[in-house]
């Protein structure tokens, strides 16, 4: 038998020694993990995919917590069906799922709760998300990338259009993108 951990941030920013050090913690021999969200596709998921890969019947798989396998009810059922007809048992840190001491029917029952769980905490985070990203634009908050070039730059780029000369031209001489050069002209002669 073998004792696999998984853990999943969300985010690049995220910091994962928490759940990689709770892991090791746990008896954990082989541990992988994802720095993306909880809503992506298994496939795009590269050190889970290798791990549901390498995992067998009597092994172990511990997680954090349920969540970490997705962020819907369905995706959790699917996937923890997938490793328990493998012969794979799992068990969550947060000791809310074992199932090498639980009934079939028990994990069913705690799978569906927690996922629900999973699918209102996206649901809200989603939703505050938008309700924080509108207060913040009636603020006068800008987002998306800095711009990376100054009002006399835009001046020099649709005086230099103004006079024929090309986008790549213009590009090269002001040491810009060509596709910035375009994207400059076009904003600036909509408005």
């Amino acid at each position: 038998m073998t004792v696999f951990g998984y853990w999943r941030c969300s985010t690049d920013t995220q910091d994962q020694e928490r759940q990689v050090l709770a892991l090791k913690n746990a008896g954990c021999e082989k541990i992988y993990g994802d720095k993306i969200t909880g809503t992506s596709s298994y496939g795009e998921r590269k050190e889970l995919s290798k791990l549901l890969e390498g995992v067998g019947e009597g092994d172990l798989l511990i997680i954090s917590e349920l969540s970490r396998l997705g962020r819907t009810s369905l995706t959790m059922q699917i996937e923890l069906d997938k490793l328990i007809r493998k012969g794979v048992d799992v068990k969550t840190l947060d000791k809310r799922l074992d199932t090498t001491t639980m009934s079939k029917e028990i994990v069913g029952l705690i799978v569906s709760i927690m996922g629900y769980c999973a699918e209102q905490e996206l649901s809200q985070l989603i939703s505050r998300t938008s309700e924080g990203r509108a207060v913040a634009k009636t603020r006068g908050v800008k987002f998306g990338r800095k711009r990376t070039y100054d009002k006399y730059q835009i001046g020099m780029i649709l005086d230099l259009r103004s006079k024929g000369q090309g986008y790549g031209t213009i590009a090269k001489s002001l040491g810009m993108k060509k596709s910035t050069v375009q994207m400059i002209v076009q904003r600036e002669v909509v408005s």
